[in-house]
């Protein structure tokens, strides 16, 4: 890939371990729904065998979370966001399927991005004006102008994606 200054560098194949990796004690993860919640984790989040660690009401601090939780967190939002502005308008959180391996993970994450690429894409002028135009029900959606919620949107992905970057330096200086 290009460093941003024209320079090629390699990035390496992130493998299971690293998705998985926990840093700290009492991480937040994708986890078997047969293991239950992690520690401070009130609920397991998503249908089929993982699921996502939550809690309700949501912790403050927030706990330090995996890089597999973070994907799963940002492909299950814009998969569901999408959904609730051009598509069935009726996925939840337990619906959502997680992966407990990072090939998994990485093809929801592509998939995700692809279906909020397409309500994206679907919105004119008029329709960044409009408010609700998402109606997802876990946030402030169905209130505010449709914009608001994809410089949201951006911002988590900036957010956890410089996240998921430091997790991967730690990662490989950890194993050295």
């Amino acid at each position: 890939m290009d460093s941003g200054d024209g320079e090629r560098i390699e990035v390496t194949a992130m493998t299971d371990d690293e998705y998985l990796w926990e840093p700290v004690r009492n991480c937040w993860s994708i986890r078997p729904q047969a293991a239950g919640p992690g520690p401070g984790a009130t609920m397991l989040a998503g249908a089929g065998d993982w699921g996502r660690d939550a809690g309700r009401p949501h912790p403050w601090p927030p706990p330090i979370t995996t890089i597999a939780w973070r994907l799963a967190h940002l492909s299950e939002m814009l998969t569901l966001r999408a959904d609730y502005t051009v598509g069935s308008r009726s996925l939840t959180e337990q619906h959502y399927v997680f992966h407990g391996d990072v090939t998994g993970g990485l093809r929801d994450f592509a998939e995700g991005t692809r279906s909020w690429r397409a309500a994206l894409v679907s919105a004119d002028d008029a329709a960044l004006d409009e408010v609700g135009r998402s109606s997802y029900p876990y946030g402030s959606d169905p209130e505010e102008p449709f914009l608001e919620i994809v410089w949201w949107v951006n911002q988590e992905i900036l957010h956890h994606g410089a996240e998921i970057a430091l997790l991967r330096d730690l990662y490989r200086e950890q194993r050295g």
